[in-house]
C-alpha cells in the first residue's frame, strides 16, 4: 500500500477529530518520561541491537560540524549519540516530560538543545540544518500525515544536507512483536489486541497503534518531492529511508 494510501486509511479510520488528538498524545502523555525510558530498558538483546545499528548508520551520516535535528527525541536517547561527531544536535518532541529528562540527563553532554515542538510545525528557519532524523518508527508515532512530517523535515534541510526517516524492516516482525508483548506485561502500553495486531501493525486495547512503512512506502512517500532517494535495509531491523533536495 502507498504510504500516501496509508495515511489516508489512518485518518479515515479514526473520524472524531478528538479521538485522533487522543492518539497524537499517547506518547505525550501515557508514554514519555521514564515509562518510555523504561520501554528501552526492558528490550530484548536482538532489539537492543537493532537500536544500536540504526544510531551507527546514522552516525556515518554525520559529518564533523554538522548541525543535526533529531525528530521525535524523547529523553535524549539518540541525540546524546550524535554528539559524539555532530557539531551540534538539537532534538524536539511533543512531550515536555520527554524533554525534561532530556535536559537532566544530557544537557551537559556537549552541543545540545532540547525543545519542545510539533514536528509538524517545526519554529526553525528554511534550511537550517545539516542533517534531519526521524529513526525507529517515528513516522508512525506522531500520528500526523507523512507528508506534512517529510515537508516540514525537508523544509529545515539545507539542499546540501539529508533527511533521513526509518521504519521497521519485515523481517523484524517477530522480534518487534515481542519486544512490545514485554512492554504490554510491563504495564508500558495496553494490552495487545491480537485480533487487529498483524501485518506490520501492532494495536493495543488502550488505543496505542503503530504502523510500519516497507521500502515501497518510502519510495511513495518521497516521490511527493523533488528529491533524490536511497532506500538502506540495514541489520534486517531498519528500513531506512534517505532524501537529498535537488
Amino acid at each position: 500500500m502507498p504510504a500516501c494510501a496509508k495515511s489516508e486509511t489512518f485518518i479515515s479510520r479514526v473520524t472524531d477529530r478528538n479521538e485522533l488528538c487522543k492518539m497524537k498524545n499517547y506518547y505525550s502523555e501515557k508514554l514519555n518520561s521514564n515509562k518510555l525510558k523504561r520501554c528501552y530498558d526492558v528490550a530484548p538483546v536482538r532489539v537492543k541491537q537493532f537500536l544500536e545499528e540504526e544510531i551507527v548508520f546514522v552516525l556515518k551520516k554525520i559529518s564533523k560540524n554538522d548541525v543535526v535535528l533529531d525528530l521525535g527525541c524523547g529523553y535524549g536517547r539518540v541525540s546524546a549519540r550524535l554528539i559524539e561527531k555532530a557539531g551540534r544536535v538539537v532534538g524536539i518532541d511533543i512531550s515536555k516530560e520527554n524533554i525534561r529528562l532530556a535536559n537532566d540527563q544530557y544537557r551537559f553532554t556537549g552541543s545540545i538543545d532540547y525543545h519542545v515542538m510539533d514536528a509538524s510545525d517545526l519554529k526553525f528557519p528554511n534550511d537550517f540544518f545539516d542533517v534531519t532524523i526521524c529513526v525507529q518508527n517515528g513516522i508512525s508515532a506522531f500520528k500526523i500525515d507523512p507528508k506534512r512530517l517529510v515537508g516540514e523535515a525537508l523544509r529545515v534541510t539545507k539542499k546540501t544536507g539529508i533527511v533521513l526517516v526509518s521504519s521497521y524492516d519485515e523481517n523484524f516482525w517477530d522480534e518487534r512483536l515481542k519486544w512490545f508483548q514485554i512492554q504490554a506485561a510491563e504495564g508500558l502500553i495496553g494490552e495487545i489486541d491480537d485480533n487487529l495486531t498483524r501485518e506490520g501493525i501492532i494495536v493495543c486495547k488502550d488505543g496505542f497503534r503503530a504502523i510500519t512503512f516497507s521500502e515501497n512506502d518510502f519510495i511513495d512517500l518521497a516521490s511527493n518531492f523533488d528529491v533524490d532517494t536511497n532506500i538502506y535495509k540495514v541489520d534486517d531491523s531498519s528500513v531506512f529511508c534517505e532524501m537529498k533536495k535537488r
